[in-house]
C-alpha cells in the first residue's frame, strides 16, 4: 500500500511541477490587475513621490548622461553609494514602507520623465528604464496609463511575478512612472 501512495504522491507532485511553468507568459490574473486601480494609481499622486520626480526632472540630466550611467550601473556588482542613495532618499523610504505594508510587493521603483531611476526599494538590473514598455506605456508621452506585464517566473526569488506600472501624476500630466513588482501568489 505504501508503494501506491508513493506512486500517486509522485504523480501528483509531477503534475504540479509540470503545470506551474504554464503560468509564466500568461496575462496577469484579474485580481492582480485590479491592484492598479484599487491601490497603486494613488501612489502615483503621493506628495513624496511627486516631489522626488519633479526634482529629478529639474536636474537637467541629459539622455546621454543617463545612458552612460546606465552602462556603468549594469556592469557594477553590488550596491554603490549612488544606488544606496536612491534606496534611502525620502521617496525610497516611502516605497520601503509600502513594501513592508503590502507583502505582495516584491519591489518598487520610481522613474523620471526620461525613464531614469529616482527611487527604489532594491537595486534594479539597470538604471534607465526608458527603452522598456513598463516606462513607455505608463508615462505615455505625458498622458499616463497603466501597464501590466504578463506573469514571469523569477528564478532568484522562485516566485511568479507581474510588473504593474502607473504614472506619477502632477496637475493632470504624467511626470514620471512607478513600477511595482507583484508576487502573484501573495495577492488576495
Amino acid at each position: 500500500m505504501s508503494r501506491k501512495i508513493a506512486f500517486f504522491s509522485g504523480v501528483t507532485l509531477a503534475a504540479i511541477i509540470v503545470a506551474l511553468p504554464a503560468l509564466a507568459g500568461e496575462p496577469a490574473p484579474a485580481h492582480v490587475k485590479a491592484l492598479a486601480d484599487a491601490r497603486l494609481k494613488a501612489i502615483g499622486t503621493n506628495s513624496t513621490v511627486v516631489a522626488a520626480v519633479k526634482a529629478a526632472n529639474a536636474s537637467g540630466q541629459t539622455l546621454d548622461q543617463i545612458k552612460t550611467k546606465d552602462a556603468e550601473w549594469q556592469k557594477t556588482p553590488g550596491v554603490t553609494a549612488e544606488m544606496k542613495a536612491l534606496m534611502e532618499n525620502p521617496c525610497g523610504k516611502y516605497l520601503r514602507g509600502l513594501q513592508d505594508e503590502y507583502p505582495w510587493m516584491a519591489e518598487a521603483f520610481v522613474m523620471d520623465n526620461q525613464g531614469a531611476n529616482v527611487a527604489m526599494t532594491d537595486k534594479t538590473s539597470d538604471y534607465w528604464q526608458g527603452d522598456e514598455p513598463k516606462w513607455q506605456e505608463s508615462f505615455k508621452g505625458g498622458t499616463g496609463a497603466v501597464h501590466v506585464s504578463d506573469v514571469k517566473f523569477d528564478d532568484s526569488s522562485q516566485t511568479y511575478t507581474v510588473q504593474i506600472s502607473v504614472p506619477v501624476m502632477d496637475g493632470g500630466m504624467a511626470i514620471g512612472a512607478i513600477t511595482f513588482g507583484v508576487d502573484v501568489d501573495k495577492v488576495e
